[in-house]
C-alpha cells in the first residue's frame, strides 16, 4: 500500500518527465548560420558588436526580457565561434549546425528534432536584427496567442521599404501575401510595411508544413515565408503584428550598416 504523500511524490515525478520529454510554453530558435563576406570579417556576421556587444547577444537577450527562456541557436560558418561565445553565456541554450547555408527554412529544418521536443509557439528571429526588443516579442505573442493564429508575421512600417519583403493585407487587415521586392509589381512597391523576418508559428503546424518547403526558385534555396504561403493555401489564419518601432527591422550586412547600427543605438540610448 502506498500513503497519501508517496502517491504524490510519483505523480510529481511523473509530471516531471512529461515535461522534460515534451516541453510546454513558448521557445525560440535564432538564425546565426551566416557568413557576412561583405563584413569583411573572420568571424560569424551575428558576432558583430553594437555598442561592444555581439547582435546575437542583443536579440537573445530581448528574448530572456520577454520570459522566453527555451532558446535553440542554429549556428553555420565557424560554428566553433558561435560555440565558444554560448559557452560564456550564465544561462544554457541549445544549438544545432547548419552545414550548408541552404536559406532560413533550412536552417529552422536542422532544429526540427527541437522543435518536435515543443508543443506551445515558437518564435524564429534573425540573430543579426539587434533592435527587436523584447516588448515587440511580448507584444506579438499575445496577439499571435489570442487570435488563435497558426503563424505571426512581425512587420514594420519602413520610410524606405527598398529590399525588404512586402506586407499584403486584405480588404479587412488579414495578412494575404508577403511579395519580396523581386516579385512586386508597382502597386505592392508602394507598401511601406515590410517583413521583419521575425515571425510566430504554433509548433505543431510549422512542422506540418516545414518539410513542404522547395527550393524552387533560381537561388535553390529553402525560404521560411513560404510556410506562411503553405499555411495560408492550408486554409490556416495567418496574423501580422506591426511593431510599434520601425528599427525592429535594422540589420548589417557590411561595415558601414554596422557603423549606422552603432550610431543609431548611441542615439536611441539602446542597451543590450
Amino acid at each position: 500500500m502506498f500513503d497519501g504523500y508517496t502517491v504524490i511524490q510519483y505523480i510529481i515525478q511523473a509530471i516531471r518527465r512529461i515535461i522534460k520529454r515534451y516541453k510546454m510554453g513558448n521557445c525560440a530558435i535564432v538564425l546565426a548560420g551566416g557568413e557576412g563576406k561583405r563584413m569583411k570579417s573572420d568571424k560569424p556576421k551575428t558576432l558583430s558588436e553594437v555598442l561592444g556587444k555581439p547582435m546575437l547577444l542583443w536579440v537573445i537577450s530581448a528574448l530572456k526580457n520577454a520570459g522566453i527562456d527555451d532558446i535553440c541557436v542554429v549556428k553555420g560558418f565557424k560554428k566553433e565561434c558561435i560555440e565558444q561565445f554560448i559557452s560564456t553565456l550564465d544561462f544554457p541554450i541549445e544549438s544545432v549546425f547548419q552545414s550548408e547555408r541552404l536559406g532560413t527554412g533550412h536552417a529552422v529544418m536542422m532544429a526540427k528534432d527541437f522543435l518536435k521536443s515543443h508543443s506551445g509557439n515558437v518564435v524564429i528571429l534573425n540573430g543579426d536584427a539587434p533592435f527587436m526588443s523584447s516588448d515587440t516579442i511580448k507584444k506579438s505573442l499575445c496577439q499571435h496567442a489570442d487570435s488563435g493564429c497558426a503563424a505571426t508575421v512581425i512587420t514594420a512600417k519602413v520610410d524606405d521599404p527598398t529590399g525588404y519583403g512586402r506586407i499584403v493585407r486584405d480588404e479587412n487587415g488579414q495578412l494575404k501575401a508577403i511579395v519580396e521586392q523581386k516579385d512586386a509589381d508597382e502597386e505592392i512597391l508602394k507598401i511601406n510595411e515590410v517583413n521583419s523576418g521575425g515571425f510566430w508559428f504554433n509548433c505543431e503546424l510549422l512542422l506540418s508544413v516545414l518539410d513542404r518547403i522547395k527550393s524552387d526558385n533560381k537561388a535553390k534555396e529553402y525560404y521560411l515565408p513560404d510556410a506562411i504561403k503553405l499555411l495560408l493555401s492550408d486554409g490556416r489564419k495567418i496574423g501580422a503584428y506591426t511593431a510599434e518601432c520601425s528599427d525592429t527591422v535594422l540589420g548589417a550586412n557590411d561595415p558601414s550598416q554596422l557603423e549606422e547600427l552603432n550610431e543609431i543605438a548611441r542615439a536611441r540610448g539602446y542597451s543590450c
